[in-house]
């Protein structure tokens, strides 16, 4: 059964929104209102019911594996064997396969097993897995930037600047801390909204072209 979508280009705008979407549905699916940041990515996706879990997932002939999803479960896997994996990290790892979820997995094909299965007629379906989380090509680049746009929405980033100067690393370190992500995980989504230049190979960071705003 295939529940993988094809490979298709999605622009920037519409994975923010997509992300946007998910973050409204959060907040009106749960009783007591969520306080952001930082931005529980388990409680995102416990309101899209996918569960989440940690255990050791073994490494396969390609490599390492940081994460899976087991589409007809409804069930995201985070390797609990890579240390890397907990705190910042981890957040954004998981918040990388709800973007993935959301993305590239066909909930309708999904939603339709799941209604339709014969529980004495046993369906394989091949868990989608998730090597590199820095991964830059395709739907790698996709799901990160959706997990980036969850993670750190520009409204609340917004309100987070004020009375920061986003040059200065010490500035910048205990926002991410705000967010729970890593410094990485900040300056690149600074970087793409264009408030911060950090030349290749520099430690100096500058104001972007969007930068002087806020």
């Amino acid at each position: 059964m295939e529940v993988i979508k094809p490979y298709r280009y999605l622009h920037k705008l519409d994975i923010e929104r997509q992300a946007q979407d998910v973050l409204r549905d959060v907040q009106t699916k749960r009783k007591r209102p969520v306080k952001w940041p930082p931005i529980d990515p388990t409680i995102v996706a416990e309101s899209l019911d996918l569960d989440v879990e940690w255990f050791a997932i073994p490494p396969d002939a390609q490599g390492s594996i940081a994460a899976m999803i087991w589409p007809l479960d409804r069930k995201i896997i985070i390797n609990e064997a890579i240390p890397q994996l907990r705190g910042g990290f981890g957040q954004s790892t998981l918040a990388h396969e709800v973007g993935h979820w959301m993305l590239h997995i066909d909930r309708y094909a999904v939603g339709n097993f799941i209604e339709r299965a014969d529980p004495n007629i046993e369906i394989a379906v091949e868990p989608f897995l998730c090597r590199s989380v820095s991964s830059q090509q395709g739907i790698e680049w996709q799901a990160q930037y959706f997990a980036s746009c969850l993670l750190m929405p520009r409204d609340v980033l917004e309100q987070s600047r004020k009375g920061r100067n986003l040059t200065n690393w010490n500035h910048l370190y205990p926002m991410a801390g705000e967010f729970g992500v890593t410094i990485s995980n900040l300056t690149n989504r600074l970087k793409d909204l264009g408030w911060i230049y950090i030349p290749k190979g520099s430690k100096e960071i500058y104001l972007g072209d969007t930068g002087t705003n806020g």
